[in-house]
C-alpha cells in the first residue's frame, strides 16, 4: 500500500493504481482519525480522513465505491447537517454515524433520513467494519444498478414516441392486439415498433426487453 497525506486528509491507494472501495472519516479527534485509519489500514481498506464537514465539502467525494463515517457533534456543520446536504444535492453515499451523544430521538431522525447504521461510543471494531463492509457493498451494488439504468436510458434516447407507447403496453402485459386496440393502429404495425424497439434497447428476450422497460420507469 502507498499513503499519501497533506494537512487535512490522509488516502491511502494500492500499490497498482486501481482504486479500492473507500472509508471516508468526519471526525473531529484526531485519535479517532488515527485509530481508524489504523483499523481500516489493518484490514486493507482505503481511507480518508477529515477533521469536519467543511473541510469534506471542500475536498468534495471522490466518484468511486465508499461509505461515509461521521461523528455526529463536529465544529460547525453537524453530522446531521451534513446529511441533509448531501441530499439534496442527491449524494447518495452510505453513511454510518459514531457519536458519544448517543439519543433515541436523534438516532431516529439519522435512520430516516438513510443512515445505514448508528454507532455509539466506545464500538467494537467488528461491529464497525461489519457495517462498513456492508456500506461499501450496498455503494457498489447501487453504483451498478445507475450504471445500467443509465445505458438503458442512453438506448431509450433513440425511441421514437410511438415505440415508447408501445414499450409501454408491453410493460403493462397486454398483448399485441390489445396495444393495437388501445393505441388505434393494426397489430402488424405493433409488431413492426416493438421488433424496432427491441432492437434499439438491446434486448435479447422478452424477458430482458421487460425488465428495460422497468429501468426506464415506463
Amino acid at each position: 500500500m502507498i499513503a499519501t497525506s497533506n494537512l487535512n486528509a490522509r488516502v491511502v491507494v494500492p500499490d497498482d493504481g486501481s482504486p479500492l472501495p473507500l472509508v471516508i472519516v468526519v471526525d473531529d479527534d484526531p485519535d479517532v482519525r488515527a485509530s481508524l485509519t489504523d483499523m481500516f489500514l489493518s484490514v486493507g481498506m482505503a481511507t480518508l480522513t477529515y477533521g469536519s464537514t467543511a473541510e469534506l465539502m471542500t475536498a468534495g467525494l471522490p466518484d468511486r465505491p465508499s461509505c461515509l463515517i461521521l461523528d455526529l457533534r463536529l465544529p460547525g456543520a453537524s453530522g446531521l447537517e451534513l446529511q441533509a446536504q448531501l441530499s439534496e444535492l442527491g449524494i447518495r453515499v452510505p453513511i454510518i454515524f459514531l457519536t458519544g451523544y448517543a439519543d433515541v430521538p436523534t438516532s431516529v431522525r439519522a435512520m430516516k433520513a438513510g443512515a445505514l447504521d448508528f454507532l455509539p461510543k466506545p464500538f467494537r471494531e467488528q461491529e464497525l467494519l461489519d457495517a462498513v463492509a456492508e456500506a461499501l457493498r450496498f455503494d457498489g451494488e447501487r453504483r451498478r444498478d445507475d450504471e445500467e439504468v443509465n445505458g438503458v436510458r442512453a438506448l431509450a434516447s433513440h425511441l421514437t414516441p410511438r415505440e415508447r407507447e408501445v414499450l409501454r403496453g408491453v410493460g403493462k402485459g397486454l398483448l399485441n392486439k390489445q396495444i393495437a386496440f388501445e393505441l388505434g393502429i393494426t397489430e402488424i404495425t405493433v409488431k413492426m415498433h416493438r421488433s424496432s424497439a427491441g432492437r434499439k434497447l438491446k434486448s435479447v428476450s422478452v424477458a430482458d426487453m421487460i425488465r428495460k422497460i422497468e429501468r426506464l420507469g415506463l
